[in-house]
C-alpha cells in the first residue's frame, strides 16, 4: 500500500476495491487497518460506505458481504473478521473518526420497516426517535426520501439490517445461529454498549475538535409542506418531544447506547404496527414479512440482555425519590424495557403466535424469555429451590404493567397447542416448560390481581393526559420526555391494556370461565397423548425384546421405528417414555396455575377414557359379554372373512395357495353335486375358513422350527422362510392339512 501524502482518495478506493478480489482474506484485512491508521478523515469518508457494505451486505441483498450468519469459530477467517469488529477494534475506531467530523450517510426510506416507511410516505412522522431531524428531502418528492445518519447510527443501522435482508446464498450452507459470528457479534456489543456493570467505555480517540459529539437534537416540527404533500400533513406526531442530549453534558456517556438500542428495536420489531396488528386479527389480511429462526433467536438475545441491563439497576436507584440523581445510564436501565421494547414486542410477538409453523421451532420465540425477568438478576441460585421459592413479590408491578405479555399470549399459545402434535417429544418438552413457567408459585396470584385491577371501574381521568401516557414510544430521547410518576396501579394497567389493543378491547380473562374451557380441552388432550405416548413406549419395548430373541435367528427388525408411523426417528423408546413424562408433569403445573383438585381432574379423565372405550369398542368385531371376557358371535366369527375371500379370488399364485389351504374341497365337491338350492344353503360352509389345528402337533412343530432355522442359515427373513414352507407343502400335496374349524 502506497503512503498516504503519494495517494489520492479515488485511487485509495480503487485499490481497496482491487485488492478485495485479488489478495488474500487476511492480507487484505491488515492493510484496511493501515488504511484507517494512516489516513485523516477526510479521505476514508469516501471509503467508509463500501467498506461498510462489504463487510454487512447491501439493502438489497445483491452484496452478500462477510456471511456473518454462516461463519463459524472453526473457520480460518472467524478470529479475523471478530478482532477486526470487535466494540474496540480497527472498524470502529474508522467510524469515531468519522464522527469527530460529523459526517453524513444516507439510508433510502424505502429500505425502513414497512410501518416506518408507509407512516413517512403518508406525510406523519411515525414514534421513532431515530428519526428525529435525520430526514433529507430532495427535490424530486417524498418516494426519494432518505435518512442522513451519523457515522455509529449507519454503521448499525447496516449491521441490524444484514439480520432481515434476504441474500441469496450458496445451497448447502447450514449453520448454527447461537455460534455464528453475526450472534456473537450482537452480543458483544450489547455487553459493550450496554453495560450491566460499570458505565460504558469512553471513546478512546479524541481531536482537535473535542471528543466525538452525540447527534444533534431534532428541530421543532419540521412540516413535509412543500414537498408534494398537502399543507394540511404536517408532522402529527408529537412534535413538542425533543431530544436533550446536548443540553446535558452526562448525556454524552450514553448516546451510543441510546442510539444502539433504537436501532437495534426499529430494525429487528418495528415490522407491524398497532394498525397492522388489528388488521391481522382478520384472516383475510396477509402480512408479508415473516421473520426466520435466526432473526428469533437474535431478538431473544436482545431480550435477555435488556433483562439483565435493567436487573443490574442499583438497588439504591429503584426508589422513585432518587431519580434527580441518578446518572443517565441509570436511569436508561429504569425505563429501556416499558420505554423502547414492550408495544413492539407485543406486537412482533403476536405475529409470531399467528403465523409460526405448528412444529417445535417455535421454542425459540422470545415469549417465556420476556415475562420471566427475575432469572437475569444476576444472582446465583438454585434451579430446585428458586422454582419452590416462587417469583419475588417485587415483580408484582412488572407482571401487572405487562399483564398482556402474560393472559393475551397464554391464549395465543392455547390455541396453537391444541392443534399440535403433543406424541412429539419436542412438542410435549415447550408444553412442559410454558407450563412449569406460570407455575411457578405466586405468578398466577400475581396475573390474576393485574386482571382484577384492570376490571375495575373506570376512574375519572383526564383524556389528554390518558392518552399521552397510552404510548409508551415517545419521540425523541428518553431524556427529554420524563413522564410524571403515577402511583394508581388501576391507572397503569389500564394504560397498558388499552395502549396495546386499543380503547375498544374485548378483554378475555385468564382465569375466566371461557378460558377454562379450553384448558379443560388442553387438558384432555394431553391426557390422550399421554397415553399414547405411553403404549408406543411399551409396543417398542416389546418390539426391543422380540428383535433381541429373533436376531438370534437373523429375523431381527433392523428398524424399531416402524411401530410409530409418521412420527420422528427419535420418537421412540427413551424419547417416548420422556415425552409421557414431559404431558405427566404437564397436567399437573396446569392443575397448580387454574387450581384443579384431583376430583376435577379424576372426572375429566374419566370423561375421556369412556370415550377412548366407545372408540375402540368399534374396532372389535361382534362379540358379546361372558363370565370370562368377551365371546366372538357367528358374525363376529366371520367378519374377517372379506380378507380371505379376496385372496382366495385372486387367479395367481397366491390365490392358488389360499384356495388350496383355506378353502374346504369336500364343501365345494358336495356343492357341485347338489340342486342349486341345496348350493344355496351349502354356501355358508364354502366360505374360506381357517383352523390352527394342525400345529397342535410336537411333530409339525418341530418340523417347522427345523425349517426357520435351515432358511436363517441362508439369509432367509421370516416372511421369505413362511411363503417357502406353504409352497413345500402345496407342490407336495399337503392337503391332509385343510384349515377347517369344527
Amino acid at each position: 500500500m502506497a503512503a498516504p501524502a503519494m495517494q489520492q482518495p479515488s485511487y485509495l478506493l480503487a485499490n481497496l476495491k482491487m485488492d478485495s478480489t485479488t489478495k488474500p482474506f487476511l492480507q487484505c484485512c491488515q492493510e484496511l487497518v493501515k488504511v484507517i491508521d494512516d489516513y485523516p478523515a477526510k479521505e476514508l469518508h469516501l471509503i467508509f460506505p463500501w467498506l461498510v457494505e462489504s463487510v454487512f451486505g447491501s439493502l438489497d441483498g445483491v452484496i452478500v458481504g462477510w456471511n456473518l450468519g454462516f461463519l463459524q469459530a472453526c473457520s480460518n477467517r472467524y478470529n479475523i473478521v471478530m478482532d477486526f469488529l470487535n466494540p474496540s477494534g480497527p472498524m470502529m475506531k474508522l467510524v469515531y473518526k468519522l464522527q469527530a467530523e460529523e459526517y453524513k450517510y444516507e439510508i433510502p426510506v424505502s429500505f425502513l420497516p414497512g410501518p416506518v416507511k408507509v407512516s413517512i410516505q403518508e406525510g406523519v412522522l411515525p414514534d421513532c426517535p431515530l428519526l428525529n431531524n435525520k430526514l433529507h428531502f430532495p427535490l424530486s418528492g417524498l418516494q426519494t426520501l432518505s435518512l442522513a445518519l451519523n457515522p455509529f447510527e449507519y454503521y448499525m443501522f447496516m449491521f441490524a439490517s444484514s439480520l432481515i435482508t434476504p441474500k441469496n446464498y450458496s445451497l448447502g450452507q447450514h449453520v448454527s445461529s447461537l455460534d455464528s459470528a453475526y450472534f456473537v457479534l450482537v452480543d458483544t456489543y450489547l455487553k459493550y454498549f450496554l453495560p450491566t456493570e460499570g458505565s460504558v467505555p469512553p471513546s478512546p480517540f479524541t481531536y482537535k475538535r473535542g471528543s466525538v459529539s452525540p447527534p444533534a437534537p431534532r428541530a421543532p416540527s419540521v412540516p413535509f409542506a412543500g414537498y408534494g404533500i398537502h399543507s394540511t400533513s404536517l408532522l402529527k406526531r408529537h412534535i413538542s418531544h425533543q431530544p436533550s442530549v446536548t443540553a446535558d453534558p452526562a448525556a454524552q456517556e450514553i448516546w451510543r447506547s441510546e442510539a444502539l438500542l433504537q436501532v437495534f428495536v426499529e430494525m429487528w420489531l418495528h415490522h407491524y404496527s398497532l394498525e397492522m396488528y388489528q388488521k391481522l386479527q382478520s384472516p383475510q389480511v396477509k402480512e408479508p414479512f415473516t421473520p426466520t429462526e435466526e432473526h428469533v433467536l437474535v431478538v431473544r438475545l436482545l431480550v435477555k440482555h435488556l433483562h439483565a441491563f435493567s436487573c443490574s439497576l442499583k438497588p439504591e436507584q429503584v426508589s422513585s425519590s432518587a431519580h434527580s440523581h441518578t446518572s443517565p445510564l441509570e436511569e436508561l436501565k429504569r425505563v429501556v424495557v416499558h420505554r423502547f421494547v414492550q408495544q413492539k414486542l407485543y406486537v412482533f410477538l403476536q405475529h409470531c403466535f399467528g403465523h409460526w409453523p405448528l412444529d417445535a421451532s417455535f421454542r425459540v420465540v422470545a415469549w417465556v424469555s420476556y415475562i420471566q425477568p427475575w432469572r437475569y438478576t444476576g444472582e446465583k441460585t438454585n434451579p430446585q429451590t428458586d422454582q419452590n421459592k416462587g417469583v419475588p413479590e417485587k415483580w408484582r408491578f412488572f407482571v401487572q404493567e405487562n399483564l398482556l405479555m402474560y393472559t393475551k399470549l397464554f391464549q395465543g399459545f392455547l390455541n396453537r397447542v391444541v392443534r399440535t402434535d403433543l406424541v412429539n417429544v419436542k412438542n410435549a418438552l415447550m408444553v412442559f416448560r410454558v407450563a412449569k413457567v406460570f407455575a411457578q408459585p405466586n405468578l398466577s396470584e400475581m396475573i390474576q390481581k393485574g386482571e382484577q385491577l384492570f376490571l375495575e371501574p373506570e376512574h375519572v381521568l383526564h383524556h389528554r393526559q390518558h392518552r399521552c401516557f397510552l404510548s409508551p414510544g415517545h419521540g425523541g430521547s428518553f431524556l427529554s420526555a420524563r413522564q410524571p410518576v403515577v402511583t394508581d396501579r388501576v391507572f397503569r394497567v389500564k394504560s397498558h391494556v388499552y395502549g396495546l389493543e386499543g380503547q375498544d378491547c374485548q378483554y378475555k380473562q385468564m382465569f375466566g370461565t371461557e378460558l377454562r374451557g379450553t384448558v379443560l380441552k388442553l387438558i384432555q388432550i394431553i391426557d390422550q397423548a399421554r397415553q399414547t405416548a405411553k403404549k408406543i413406549s411399551d409396543q417398542s419395548a416389546e418390539v426391543a425384546a422380540n428383535n433381541s430373541f429373533m436376531s438370534w435367528f437373523g429375523m431381527g427388525s433392523p428398524d424399531l421405528n416402524y411401530t410409530f408411523n409418521g412420527g420422528e426417528v427419535d420418537d421412540t423408546g427413551a424419547c417416548v417414555k420422556k415425552t409421557h413424562e414431559f404431558l405427566e408433569r404437564s397436567l399437573d403445573y396446569l392443575c397448580q396455575i387454574f387450581r384443579l383438585n384431583a376430583g376435577q381432574l379424576s372426572q375429566l379423565m374419566a370423561t375421556l377414557g369412556s370415550g377412548q372405550d366407545d372408540g375402540n369398542s368399534k374396532q372389535l368385531p361382534d362379540c358379546v359379554q361372558g363370565e370370562n371376557g368377551l365371546i366372538l358371535t357367528d358374525l363376529g366369527r366371520m367378519q374377517f372373512g372379506g380378507h380371505m375371500d379376496a385372496l382366495c379370488s385372486r387367479p395367481d399364485f397366491l390365490g392358488q395357495l389360499g384356495r388350496h389351504y383355506l378353502a374346504s374341497p369336500e364343501a365345494a365337491a358336495d356343492g357341485r353335486r347338489r340342486s342349486p338350492e341345496t348350493r344355496l344353503t351349502a354356501e355358508g360352509y364354502r366360505r374360506p375358513r381357517l383352523s390352527l389345528r394342525m400345529l397342535a402337533s410336537y411333530r409339525t412343530l418341530l418340523m417347522l422350527l427345523l425349517l426357520y432355522l435351515f432358511g436363517a442359515l441362508f439369509s432367509f427373513g421370516l416372511m421369505s422362510s413362511t411363503l417357502l414352507i406353504l409352497t413345500y407343502f402345496y407342490l407336495n400335496g399337503r392337503g391332509k392339512c385343510r384349515f377347517l374349524p369344527k
